[in-house]
């Protein structure tokens, strides 16, 4: 037998071996180990070309997503302005109602209405500048209103502008009713813009809660307009008059529309008041 034929014999041996041992199933546990390390490598393989993906790719997707909470974000802002706005136009929109209200339910004055545009900056000074002036027919002395109360009067006006001394300012001084008591008084500003009352009788009985009107005396306002109420009453024995702070009718830190009375003239009467010699 020559070499070729023995070779091709011991190949033919090995494969029918191999075989053989293959359909005994003596193979099946190399296989399912050899599957186990093919499975291993493929994943190994699958992360580290993820990972080289997402290398390659992060910073492309890091910009659009900066560039997309860019756009959200001025996107959310312009929605809170937007916001913003419709309050201000809502809250607009009911203190005029409540002034036209109140102008209705008032006929007996006519009315211009009026923006506040400014404030006096002086800690000791309450005044606000309103976008009205003799232009439109405002004059000094008339009074300024909400549908809540008195907010006081003109002070000084110029062509397209004018300002209103607050009855909160140290300045001011409102003749007043007290409509339960049934008896007159003085409302006083302050430098701090607290309101109290002065002038009241020792023999009157003054509550807490207690109305206070304009009572049209002295010609400066005219009657009924709300002022404010009662809070505490301070009264001494050796004094000659009452006293009480006022929480008044109008929330003189939110103002933005007023309403000024045109058809009311104030009346200077001190000429009228008898002067005491010293």
């Amino acid at each position: 037998m020559n070499s070729r034929s023995l070779q091709t014999t011991i190949v033919i041996l090995v494969v029918g071996g191999i075989l053989a041992l293959a359909l005994g199933g003596y193979f099946g546990s190399a296989s399912r180990q050899f599957d186990l390390v093919l499975i291993e490598v493929q994943t190994w393989i699958s992360s580290r070309f993820l990972g080289f993906q997402e290398f390659f790719t992060a910073p492309r997707d890091i910009v659009s997503l900066r560039n997309r909470n860019a756009e959200l974000e001025a996107q959310v802002s312009q929605l809170q302005t937007q916001v913003i706005e419709l309050q201000q136009l809502t809250s607009k929109t009911e203190i005029l109602a409540a002034l036209v209200d109140f102008a209705s339910s008032n006929p007996e004055n006519t009315y211009k209405a009026a923006s506040v545009i400014g404030r006096d900056p002086s800690p000791f000074l309450h005044y606000i500048i309103i976008n009205r002036g003799s232009n439109s027919d405002i004059r000094r002395g008339m009074p300024v209103v909400t549908n809540q109360g008195l907010v006081g009067r003109v002070d000084a006006v110029i062509a397209d502008a004018a300002r209103v001394q607050l009855i909160t300012d140290p300045a001011s001084s409102v003749n007043c009713f007290l409509q339960n008591a049934g008896t007159n008084a003085n409302a006083l500003g302050s430098v701090t813009g607290d309101v109290t009352l002065d002038m009241i009788s020792q023999d009157v009985t003054v509550q807490s809660g207690d109305l206070i009107l304009t009572s049209g005396l002295g010609g400066g306002y005219p009657a009924d307009i709300p002022i404010g109420q009662v809070v505490t009453l301070r009264t001494l024995e050796f004094e000659l008059f009452q006293q009480a702070t006022v929480q008044p009718a109008v929330d003189f830190a939110r103002l933005s529309i007023v309403l000024v009375i045109t058809n009311f003239h104030p009346v200077e009467i001190a000429p009228l008041v008898p002067q005491t010699s010293p």
